[in-house]
């Protein structure tokens, strides 16, 4: 079609001819145009739906994709979380184990004596009452051994008023320690 118009630009034809082709071709050219627009029209809500059953297809993958990596975080931070608690059950412990520890040896430096030492103890006394009833003397009055009956609440307050008091050391604070045991 330039050619065409370009053809009859050159010759210097007759002036009608050219401005009859020039209406001509713009007259197709609006044609066209309003083709293509009727086509898009047509054609537009085609694509459109297209478009929106697309979108809803990937928003729906989207989502699944989504919810399957929240599930592996949630997992995740759920079992660093248990980590974190073991750890802290374990520091808290160790922590525990110290201060028991700790707590003995400065009960050991203030002459306190540990159960150990008193059950030792009423088995030593026990011991020689038998050595001295054997030789054919007096028995000796029976040490009581702790009751199992006492209550714990009972036992600790006769544990705390000896260790109140000023600490003693040898024959008289082994005593001290038996008779409040024993709950004398």
């Amino acid at each position: 079609m330039v050619k065409k118009l370009k053809a009859m630009a050159d010759s210097k034809a007759d002036n009608n001819q050219l401005s009859a082709a020039i209406k001509d071709s713009a007259q197709q050219i609006w044609l066209a145009g309003l083709g293509a627009f009727s086509k898009a029209q047509e054609e537009g809500s085609k694509v459109f739906e297209a478009l929106v059953k697309e979108g809803s297809t990937i928003q729906m993958r989207s989502k699944a994709f989504t919810e399957e990596k929240f599930g592996e975080v949630t997992g995740k931070v759920t079992k660093v979380a248990g980590d974190v608690a073991k750890q802290a059950t374990q520091s808290w412990d160790k922590l525990e184990t110290v201060f028991e520890e700790r707590v003995a040896r400065a009960l050991s430096r203030l002459g306190v004596p540990t159960s150990k030492d008193v059950a030792e103890l009423i088995a030593r006394i026990e011991a020689l009452n038998e050595s001295v009833q054997s030789l054919g003397g007096k028995p000796a009055a029976a040490v009581r051994a702790p009751r199992a009956t006492r209550t714990p609440r009972a036992v600790k307050a006769k544990v705390e008023a000896v260790v109140a008091k000023p600490v003693r050391t040898g024959r008289k604070a082994a005593k001290r320690v038996a008779k409040a045991v024993a709950g004398e």
